[in-house]
């Protein structure tokens, strides 16, 4: 149980937590000093996204756990051993980005490694695809679950209502842990005009699907509901759905501003609170942790500044057709480039 959690674990947590909330400001900032075209992400789920990422059973092939993630994931790849800084890479678009070589915005993650399914701008594709890893772990009978993660405006899309269906059929029942969190918006269109059920998790029950509703602000809660729905999904090769209330502090996306939301619950506030309760860590030790994970973020970021962006004639590269030069003569013809003369990236600023 969450509640018998080390204090070492609890630190873990802690620190992991405060890292990712600074990491998500910091791109916030970029993106904001023209330093990155787009910004999405999760501040404001750290409590839950924290959890999730230690408690993955991470590896590559169907054995380990496969993620199909949507973009407000950067907690859980940091608590999985993710590095800030090629989050920041990623923002600022550079071709050192690990996930995807400066060709996509921000926490879109791609880790081979760790079966972290690409992750699309398109919402709620990724229920379809997470069929398939599912499907592939039924069929041979290994240990690995399939996990896909969702917003609360996206269980609109027939993508998610095909995972309802797909994951429950009688006999064919697939490891499936299916994770909505609901933050109450779609964009700007409030939660309560979209929705006649009381809660998403209910859709479920429809299709004999166990499922659950947490708090996750509640570190201790989410760590107990994740060990329980794994534990439940590894076991009986079931499918679950999990609905987690999370807050968003600074909006949707950069689109609504990004600008920090003063009436939502802060996840690392309330933490903090019971760690200090617990006799867990001082008031200076936790400022030593925001200190220190401060410094490394903007060594990070500095670093970055001087990494280069992408060659424009590697744009073709890891395309799935090859016409034998990957259309390089076709679309420097198109644009007017020549790219014999290697001319350097523009600079963003």
């Amino acid at each position: 149980m969450a509640r018998k959690l080390s204090n070492e674990k609890l630190k873990e947590i802690h620190s992991l937590m405060v890292l990712a909330r600074l990491l998500e400001e910091r791109v916030i900032k970029m993106n904001k000093a023209n330093e990155g075209y787009f910004w999405i992400g999760c501040p404001g789920e750290e409590a839950f996204a924290v959890p999730f990422g230690l408690l993955v059973n991470k590896g590559q092939g169907i054995q380990h756990d496969f993620l199909h993630l949507h973009y407000r994931a950067s907690a859980t790849i940091l608590a999985m051993g993710g590095k800030p800084i090629d989050t920041i890479r990623q923002m600022r678009a550079v071709a050192t980005d690990p996930y995807s070589g400066g060709r996509n915005f921000v926490n879109h993650y791609s880790v081979k490694k760790w079966n972290v399914v690409p992750v699309s701008s398109c919402i709620e594709v990724q229920y379809l695809q997470s069929i398939g890893t599912a499907h592939a772990q039924r069929a041979k009978g290994c240990k690995g679950i399939s996990i896909v993660t969702g917003g609360d405006a996206g269980t609109a899309e027939g993508d998610f209502a095909s995972a309802l269906v797909w994951s429950s059929r009688p006999a064919g029942e697939l490891p499936l842990l299916m994770i909505v969190t609901n933050n109450r918006f779609g964009i700007s269109t409030p939660w309560d005009g979209q929705h006649g059920e009381r809660y998403i998790a209910d859709r479920g029950k429809a299709f004999g699907i166990k499922t659950a509703v947490v708090n996750g602000n509640d570190v201790f809660e989410a760590w107990d509901a994740l060990e329980e729905a794994m534990d439940y999904v590894r076991t009986e090769r079931k499918p679950f759905l999990m609905e987690v209330a999370v807050s968003r502090l600074y909006g949707h996306s950069s689109a609504s501003g990004a600008n920090r939301v003063q009436n939502e619950a802060d996840c690392i506030t309330a933490f903090e609170e019971k760690l200090l309760k617990q006799k867990v860590l001082t008031k200076d030790e936790i400022k030593a942790i925001w200190d220190r994970h401060l410094a490394h973020i903007t060594d990070a970021y500095q670093q970055v500044r001087k990494e280069p962006f992408p060659d424009p004639r590697t744009i073709y590269d890891h395309v799935w057709a090859d016409d034998g030069n990957n259309g390089r003569d076709t679309f420097a013809e198109g644009i007017g480039v020549d790219f014999s003369l290697n001319p350097p990236p523009p600079a963003l600023h």
